[in-house]
């Protein structure tokens, strides 16, 4: 509250945030101090699913004024290396990206970012819908790393967050049946409400239980398997379940070393792929939400001011509801 405005530089823009989504990630520096080799070594702003109004535009921005509401792509390429110009930014290793050490995220009142990674938002598409736009575009990057197409039969593993905007861009991408696994029956119903053709609660089965109950449902193995808990079990579940042919992607993070069946995997030609957070994905998003072609709404079941973020942290550490929303402008008064 008490840090100075910023003032953009050539190329960027000062924005008044608006809607700033809590992620696991958030909760788990907030807790843990590190994620992997992401350490926190001094004080940090969290939050990187956001949005807001732009105030002020560096002199060497020409595509956005005042005013503009836009949607913030939190990671920017520091550099044009081999990566970038590939077109495959998000794996260049010196990429700045909001609230991942050491660089500062967004949940705050006044933000400064690039304003080529800042997307007018049109008319018709909300505030707290450009803060979804960075869980969907998970979504959109893996279900396009998966190949998910026209008829496709897959399997989301996870009915978090993560795993409901696949099941989302799934079914939009033209998949004919999407069957989802958790836990949690709340989640499940969740994953029902926004699209999800199948669910199963997994309770105490083996994966290959698991898989062979995908299979029963679906009528068949799933050409695709999206795993988006990053749980061992779930990894062994999904190599199980998928097609001889077919492709696994790896979205959630877990331990850095499990204990996998990769022969299995090896012998019937299931390709294992990983993603890591996305690229090329705002204007698609932006897209499909104005043409009101997909529904995010519903993903975010709790609100809090700026002002309770620490009871917003809390709400998600709990696992309450699907995505807690915090709202950083208090002259705001939309529901």
């Amino acid at each position: 509250e008490n840090r100075p405005i910023p003032e953009p530089g050539p190329n960027e823009v000062l924005l008044r945030m608006h809607s700033v989504g809590i992620c696991g990630s958030d909760v788990h520096y907030w807790q843990h101090g590190r994620i992997g080799d992401f350490v926190v070594k001094d004080p940090m702003v969290l939050g990187h699913e956001a949005s807001g109004t732009v105030v002020k535009v560096g002199s060497g921005v020409t595509h956005l004024k005042p005013g503009d509401r836009v949607a913030i792509e939190p990671g920017v390429p520091r550099e044009m290396d081999e990566f970038c110009k590939t077109g495959r930014y998000n794996l260049s290793p010196t990429i700045f990206f909001c609230a991942t050490p050491p660089d500062d995220g967004n949940l705050c009142r006044y933000y400064k970012h690039s304003a080529s990674y800042c997307y007018k938002l049109p008319d018709n598409v909300t505030f707290e819908e450009g803060a979804l736009i960075e869980p969907l575009s998970v979504g959109i990057h893996a279900c396009k790393r998966a190949g998910v197409t026209l008829g496709s039969k897959v399997f989301v593993s996870g009915s978090g967050p993560i795993g409901l905007v696949n099941v989302i861009v799934a079914k939009m991408m033209g998949a004919a049946a999407v069957v989802v696994t958790d836990l949690s029956a709340p989640r499940l119903q969740k994953a029902k409400e926004v699209g999800a053709d199948f669910t199963i609660q997994v309770k105490n089965e083996t994966p290959q239980e698991v898989a062979s109950k995908v299979e029963s449902v679906l009528g068949c193995m799933p050409e695709i398997t999206v795993e988006c808990t990053g749980v061992q079990a779930c990894i062994q579940a999904g190599i199980y379940a998928t097609r001889s042919g077919g492709t696994l992607v790896l979205v959630g993070l877990g331990p850095e070393m499990v204990t996998v069946p990769i022969v299995n995997a090896a012998v019937r030609e299931v390709d294992i792929r990983g993603i890591f957070r996305y690229c090329n994905t705002w204007p698609v998003a932006i897209a499909l939400l104005t043409s009101k072609r997909i529904n995010v709404k519903p993903l975010v079941t709790h609100r809090f001011p700026l002002e309770k973020a620490l009871e917003a942290f809390e709400t998600t550490k709990r696992g309450e509801g699907v995505k807690v929303m915090l709202k950083c402008d208090p002259t705001d008064q939309s529901p």
